[in-house]
């Protein structure tokens, strides 16, 4: 709800459900009140013809069905004349009874009707045609209708939604009250996903001890939860008492003891590594060891050898005029002949002239070659470079959501990948959930090949998985290190190969697609970015920053964050906006450079010659070119693609003229804008610095301050991650 919308109270009772959807209780009814009959739309569990209800919400006009009231909150009683309560049991809210079995019990026993039904069973199966099973059903029933009301009057004191409500009560039943004060951390189990502060809150409120056992031992999961949004799949067992202990403010013998009692029912999982010991998530360490034994099973029984690559390379040579340097034959042979390969290397390497002969020699070899990636600017690539279909993991995996919006994969070990070689790209940006689901998918027998440049950052989720299958020393590696004559002509790709050697690039060149620009004092950094998107590119070389532009910082905060950043690029490029929409930080209008946020597979999209199909992925890039804010309606051209978002998808979408360069991983533009500035120490790394050079493929400008580029350069701290992979690889 925007900040221009009036809240309105409506009171009435209701008249009938028009829809409901009865995993989340969204629900489409209509309330006659004392003037006129009004549609509401909103999460509504349980409620039923003939309740009278208060609802709290705004008015919205819907394209197709016209005015509806758009509820945020509600309270509800049931009925208690004998008209709401005779119309309220004929509705069918209660299985089992119909209008004349309701005529039957509002006859019996009038206005208590509802409360014989719920509390006394079997006063009611006195009645004929009515057995005790059918009246204990019909109480059972009018419990959780009864449930479910305390139970969102309940959290509404804690500011929890009634969506989160219908979930909770789904997982914890008609008792969810009485199991919350008893234990409110229970909130913070999968499948309810309450965060800790919030059970804290409910518990402390409850006077719970600082050191209550169920506190610890919620709090040492959230520890582990925490870091793993920050890329760890285990902490060492010191570090999460240690933390623990300090968030709650308590003794670190608390924790120890509540930390063994989770050890011995199996809520956490010890393991010793190096002679550490380390405490993991249950699917952390179940990922972990998967990816670890399945890759080691791919080299026990490794895909069938395709024979001698040597004179069929040497064909290829022939035919194409291209001359393979030995790395690159070695990874081509490799391929044919083993059944897993890890081929790496920098920009110029000839990753793609390599893959590209991979892939040809695989197919003539009556191969069933399928090309897969984590993102889907990676997939667009990497079908554009090799000129075969890749596809995003996800949907290579044919991804679903629950009903908490966590991925679901039709491919697993009962429904494998029909393919006999895999190629993915990008591997740096795959994290160990989404591997572990790609290897359960994996036939037997299958030719695995992962393709990416091990300097680049690692992946948002949890896990380093590329470092570690390198650093194991167990998986077979191609190192491609020659940089070709050709791409030798580049500075782009010559000083992205000194930066991660950890030398300072050349910045005095002026000539060339790699340029150093001195600037000091963040907000004149931040005008001659904007004057360079809004005037000397375009000007100079047709750059345009809605099509060849891409501004990269390492941070979102501050005056050169992207943020606000992207506020002052916009103004620029978009000055006399017409219609927006308000999106978190931003207002997005007509004619605005905006990204995909998430991956979202139900997002509709068409093309001018008529195809049409479902998806939009993170990272995407487009521009807005309709906004309909009655209708809520929003349009954006991807490229080639238009897509559709309604009120709900359109939060998935951020103003794109500068982005993270973590947010940037998988993509490449013509042209690369990065300001050069003293920021948080953690943001200032060599790795961070590669992977913004290596995002540009025609030019790269860096503006700013000299002593912050050759603090990056310098700072080779590359970012520590607490994970079990290698240690698992290495295992016999």
């Amino acid at each position: 709800m925007t900040n221009n919308e009036q809240l309105f109270e409506i009171n009435g009772q209701v008249d009938g459900i028009i829809y409901r959807n009865e995993q989340n209780g969204y629900t489409v009814l209509e309330l006659s009140t004392d003037e006129t009959l009004i549609t509401a739309t909103g999460i509504l569990p349980l409620v039923n013809a003939g309740e009278c209800v208060k609802l709290f919400g705004v008015f919205k006009n819907h394209p197709t069905y016209g005015e509806q009231f758009a509820v945020s909150a509600f309270e509800r009683t049931m009925p208690e004349n004998l008209d709401g309560i005779l119309k309220y049991l004929s509705s069918g809210a209660v299985k089992g009874v119909g209008p004349s079995t309701a005529r039957r019990l509002v006859l019996e026993f009038g206005a208590d009707t509802l409360t014989v039904l719920e509390t006394d069973p079997e006063r009611v199966a006195k009645l004929k045609g009515i057995s005790l099973k059918k009246a204990q059903d019909i109480s059972e029933q009018l419990k959780s209708v009864v449930g479910i009301r305390e139970l969102m009057i309940y959290l509404a004191n804690y500011s929890i939604t009634p969506n989160a409500a219908v979930r909770i009560w789904k997982k914890l039943g008609n008792n969810a009250v009485a199991a919350i004060e008893e234990n409110p951390y229970v909130l913070c189990e999968e499948g309810i996903g309450i965060s800790f502060e919030t059970a804290d809150m409910i518990a402390l409120a409850h006077d719970c001890p600082n050191d209550a056992r169920v506190r610890v031992r919620a709090a040492l999961a959230y520890v582990l939860k925490h870091n793993r949004l920050n890329g760890h799949t285990c902490l060492p067992q010191h570090k999460l008492i240690e933390a623990t202990a300090s968030l709650l403010e308590i003794e670190p013998e608390s924790c120890e003891a509540a930390l063994r009692e989770m050890l011995t029912d199996s809520s956490l999982i010890c393991d010793t590594m190096e002679e550490k010991e380390f405490i993991f998530l249950p699917p952390m360490y179940d990922g972990e060891t998967y990816i670890a034994s399945r890759m080691k099973m791919l080299m026990r029984y490794p895909a069938m050898s395709l024979g001698s690559a040597e004179e069929k390379i040497a064909a290829i040579e022939q035919e194409s005029g291209i001359q393979y340097a030995d790395l690159q034959k070695k990874a081509i042979s490799d391929a044919l002949n083993t059944g897993l390969l890890i081929l790496t290397g920098g920009p110029g390497t000839g990753k793609t002239t390599t893959l590209n002969a991979i892939i040809r020699l695989l197919r003539e070899s009556g191969q069933k070659v399928s090309l897969c990636a984590p993102t889907g600017r990676a997939a667009q690539r990497m079908t554009a470079v090799t000129g075969v279909e890749a596809k995003t993991i996800h949907r290579m995996l044919e991804v679903s959501y629950d009903l908490e919006d966590k991925p679901v994969f039709k491919r697993n070990e009962r429904n494998l990948l029909n393919t006999d070689a895999l190629i993915v790209d990008e591997v740096s940006m795959v994290d160990v959930q989404l591997l572990e689901s790609l290897m359960r998918a994996l036939p037997l027998s299958c030719r695995l090949i992962l393709v990416g440049d091990s300097n680049q950052l690692p992946s948002v989720g949890a896990g380093n998985v590329l470092h570690d299958l390198i650093e194991s020393g167990v998986i077979p590696v191609v190192t491609l290190n020659e940089i070709f004559r050709q791409s030798m002509q580049s500075l782009i790709v010559t000083n992205a190969h000194k930066i991660i050697g950890g030398e300072m690039p050349d910045i005095r060149v002026r000539d060339n697609d790699f340029f150093f620009m001195q600037d000091f004092g963040q907000e004149h950094i931040a005008e001659t970015v904007g004057d360079l998107c809004a005037r000397r590119l375009k000007n100079a070389y047709g750059y345009s920053l809605l099509e060849n532009i891409q501004v990269l910082s390492p941070t979102r905060k501050g005056v050169l964050g992207t943020y606000e950043l992207n506020n002052r690029l916009q103004s620029l490029v978009n000055p006399y906006p017409s219609r927006g929409v308000k999106v978190g930080f931003y207002t997005l209008y007509e004619g605005d450079k905006v990204m995909q946020s998430r991956n979202n597979y139900d997002i509709p999209w068409s093309k001018d010659d008529g195809e049409h199909g479902e998806g939009i992925f993170n990272g995407d890039i487009g521009i807005m070119i309709e906004v309909n804010n009655a209708a809520k309606a929003y349009k954006v051209k991807f490229d080639d693609r238009v897509a559709t978002y309604d009120g709900d998808s359109v939060t998935d979408l951020e103003l794109a003229y500068a982005s993270t360069v973590h947010k940037s991983q998988g993509n490449e533009f013509d042209c690369v804008i990065m300001p050069m500035f003293r920021t948080a120490p953690q943001l200032m790394y060599r790795n961070l610095l590669y992977t913004a050079v290596t995002r540009a493929k025609k030019m790269l400008i860096l503006i700013g301050d000299e002593g912050a580029l050759r603090m990056m350069v310098e700072n080779n701290r590359r970012i520590l991650r607490y994970t079990g992979l290698k240690a698992f690889l290495m295992r016999d």
